[in-house]
């Protein structure tokens, strides 16, 4: 990993993570747009209600008994709230920040869950990474879409090939975009260089890109030792990077309203560690793993291929989350050594009354309704009450936060996620 993109050997192909927007100009028309949204949401993160909802939060994660938090993102529902088409601004810079301050309006306005507005404009970094010395072909995917893909590491024999990422920072057009957005927003949102370098520590999603998903679980029986190869390969590349991204003074505190884990907010007074000198580690943050791809693989597999090599990695933080959409009921002995869990994913294919005496009041619940309920021809009031009413019931004792996202469509209808969002909150205050 490097600053310098000389270094980066040829064999490996080089993506464009962050790539800088082009031209990095706002023009006038689109200035005034920007600005006009910016003010609203300024004015909403006045609110003494957005400081409640952070309260709530701090409460919640501290383990501390509260309400269910609510919170919804309806994903790729952004999609169909929000248009291309009904998008005003013209630059494509301009567009990107146009659709991030009209969720925010969106959030403080019309949702009505907890997720409270902040008072920021988030600037990342501009960078590339190389990929692990090869790279998957991808067949399909287009606007959010199914896809399939040409799996590249077809024999173990090529394990040679294999090769940690490197990032390479443009840093003069990551503070051209920092200088831009301040010129822009600098009056009334403040302005941060923040960027998020990772959702999963998880690996296994890397994995199944590489060697092909089916292929993983024949692996499993018919290359063991092969299999243990590439994981620890794939622990130590992600070592690495938390080992560069820390060094090189990247890394941002997740202690706040950033998205954390699969759901859930990161306001805690735990992070960051007493020590904290101003300089961020990944001891300072929450850390995150999950592995969806292995929900068919038994619990004795997953303790002996999976889950040591994502142990080390999530050590590494202060708090972490785990999982997402697998049910992790039938691993939780083996998910509960991680000494610093404190968010655990209950999707809507786990056992939600199993879940509910693993976790009690020593872990967040973080309950996944089935998103389906957004998605289906009409929408019904009745049976989304009634499935909350019951989830609510059976975790009364637990920690809960109810977390609505994957939405792959709303149905076209802004209204399912407003009308969702009120019937949780409705049944949340009722316990």
């Amino acid at each position: 990993m490097t600053d310098s993109a000389s270094t980066v050997p040829k064999a490996m192909a080089t993506r464009q993570a962050n790539p800088p927007a082009a031209p990095l100009t706002i023009s006038a028309h689109d200035r005034e747009v920007l600005r006009m949204l910016a003010a609203q949401v300024a004015e909403l993160t006045t609110r003494p209600i957005e400081q409640d909802k952070r309260d709530l939060w701090y409460a919640h994660n501290a383990l501390e008994p509260t309400r269910p938090v609510i919170f919804c993102d309806p994903e790729n529902g952004w999609r169909e709230i929000f248009p291309a088409d009904q998008l005003t601004c013209e630059g494509e810079l301009a567009r990107g920040w146009e659709f991030g301050l009209r969720k925010e309006v969106f959030w403080g306005t019309q949702m009505g869950d907890d997720r409270p507005v902040d008072p920021y404009l988030n600037v990342p970094h501009v960078y590339t990474e190389t990929d692990w010395g090869m790279s998957d072909t991808r067949i399909g995917g287009e606007r959010g879409g199914a896809y399939t893909w040409d799996a590249p590491l077809r024999t173990y024999d090529d394990l040679d090939r294999l090769r940690f990422p490197e990032i390479t920072i443009d840093e003069p057009a990551t503070q051209r975009q920092l200088a831009l957005a301040e010129e822009t927003f600098g009056d009334l949102l403040t302005v941060r260089l923040k960027t998020s370098w990772w959702w999963t520590m998880g690996m296994t999603w890397t994995l199944i890109r590489l060697r092909g998903l089916s292929q993983v679980m024949y692996d499993l029986v018919d290359h063991p030792d092969e299999l243990h190869r590439v994981m620890a390969f794939l622990r130590d590349g992600h070592m690495a990077r938390l080992d560069y991204l820390e060094q090189s003074n990247l890394l941002s505190l997740n202690n706040d309203g950033t998205y954390v884990g699969s759901g859930g907010f990161g306001w805690t007074h735990e992070l960051p560690q007493p020590d904290f000198d101003g300089r961020v580690r990944t001891t300072d943050m929450w850390g995150f793993a999950e592995s969806q791809e292995t929900v068919g693989v038994s619990p004795e597999m997953f303790a002996e291929f999976i889950f040591p090599y994502q142990l080390p990695l999530l050590e590494r933080f202060g708090l972490t989350c785990y999982g997402c959409c697998e049910p992790i009921n039938a691993r939780w002995h083996i998910i509960k050594k991680v000494s610093n869990l404190r968010r655990a994913s209950v999707s809507p294919w786990a056992d939600c009354a199993a879940m509910a005496e693993n976790l009690g009041d020593r872990y967040v619940y973080s309950m996944k309704p089935n998103p389906s309920d957004l998605a289906m021809d009409t929408f019904d009031d009745d049976r989304v009450r009634k499935n909350l009413r019951h989830a609510l019931d059976t975790t009364r004792h637990c920690r809960v936060e109810v977390i609505m996202k994957d939405c792959h469509t709303i149905g076209r209808d802004l209204q399912r996620v407003i009308r969702w969002t009120r019937i949780a909150r409705e049944e949340a205050e009722a316990l």
